[in-house]
C-alpha cells in the first residue's frame, strides 16, 4: 500500500501508547480514522488532538465483545468508508505467578492479546475480501513472542500466537493483495503496565505478593520509560504499511535471543541423510 492518504485506518488501543502512536503517525499521512479504546477520556483527548489533522471516529470497545466489534465496524465504515487498514493493537501486560495461575488470568491476557487479534481479523477481513482493491493488517505482538523472555507465561504465550496468527496470515492473504505486518516491539515508553493493572482480574493475593507485584510494576515502569517513543514506532509502522513490510522492530534487544533460539531449534534437529 503505497499510499494511506483518504485511506480508512482503524486502530484498536487507539486513544493511548503504541496506538496513538500509530494513530499520530496515520493522521499526518491522510489517513481518516476510527480509534477504539476502553478509555473515554482518552479517547476524547485523542480525537481533540487528531481532528485538526483528518477525520476522526472514535468508539469505546473491549475488543473480546465479538457483538460490540461488528457494531463499531459498522459505524465506522458509515462514517468514514470502507476499512482498508486495520490495526489490531489493544493489549495488556498483565502477569500472574506461576504458582497462583488460573482460569480467570488466562482468560483476561489471551482474551485482550490474542482473541482481540482474532475478532478484530474476522470481523473486518470478511469486508476487505468481499470489496477487493487490497489493504494491510497489522498486529501488535511483541518482542516476547519471538523468544522467551522475562515477561511471564501468560505474556508470551499470547504474543507467540499472535507472531504465528500473522506469519500464516501473510501467506494466506497474498493472493488478495492484503498484506499483513507484526509489530514487535521492545520497551516502548507508554504506561501500558499500570493501565494493564487496572484492568486486572482481582485478587486475593497475600500482603507480600502484592508487594511484590507493585515493586515489579515500578521496576517495569522505569524500564519502558526508557524505550522508544510512541510516536517513532507510530512511523515505524507507517513505513511497513508503505512498504509491505512483514517484521517491525523497534530495536536489537531480542537479537541474541532469537539468534540462540533458532540455534536451538536447528541443533534439535535430527542429522541430515
Amino acid at each position: 500500500m503505497d499510499q494511506v492518504d483518504g485511506k480508512t485506518a482503524f486502530i484498536t488501543g487507539g486513544a493511548r501508547g503504541i496506538g496513538l502512536g500509530i494513530a499520530r503517525a496515520f493522521a499526518r499521512a491522510g489517513a481518516k480514522l476510527a480509534l477504539a479504546d476502553v478509555d473515554q477520556s482518552s479517547l476524547a483527548a485523542a480525537k481533540s488532538e487528531l481532528s485538526e489533522l483528518t477525520a476522526v471516529e472514535t468508539f469505546l470497545l473491549d475488543v473480546r465483545d465479538r457483538t460490540a466489534y461488528a457494531r463499531v465496524a459498522d459505524e465506522t465504515e458509515a462514517r468514514l468508508g470502507s476499512v482498508s487498514i486495520l490495526c489490531n493493537n489493544a493489549g495488556v501486560a498483565g502477569e500472574q505467578h506461576v504458582t497462583r495461575l488460573t482460569y480467570e488470568y488466562w482468560d483476561w491476557v489471551i482474551g485482550i492479546n490474542l482473541n482481540g487479534v482474532i475478532n478484530g481479523v474476522q470481523t473486518f477481513l470478511p469486508r476487505m475480501l468481499q470489496r477487493g482493491g487490497g489493504g494491510h493488517i497489522v498486529n501488535t505482538a511483541s518482542g516476547a513472542g519471538l523468544a522467551a523472555t522475562s515477561s511471564g507465561l501468560l505474556y508470551t504465550t499470547s504474543k507467540f500466537a499472535v507472531v504465528g496468527l500473522s506469519e500464516s496470515l501473510r501467506l494466506s492473504l497474498e493472493p488478495f493483495k492484503i498484506g499483513v505486518s507484526v509489530l514487535c516491539p521492545g520497551p516502548v515508553n507508554t504506561k501500558i503496565i499500570s493501565n494493564s493493572n487496572d484492568t486486572r482480574p482481582t485478587s486475593t493475593a497475600p500482603v507480600e505478593e502484592t508487594k511484590m507485584w507493585e515493586a515489579a510494576i515500578t521496576r517495569a515502569n522505569a524500564f519502558l520509560a526508557a524505550g522508544a517513543d510512541p510516536d517513532e514506532v507510530g512511523e515505524m509502522v507507517l513505513s511497513a504499511v508503505k512498504s509491505d513490510r512483514l517484521y517491525i522492530h523497534t530495536d536489537r534487544i531480542m537479537a541474541g535471543l532469537i539468534e540462540a533460539r533458532a540455534k536451538a531449534l536447528l541443533d534439535a534437529m535430527p542429522p541430515a541423510k
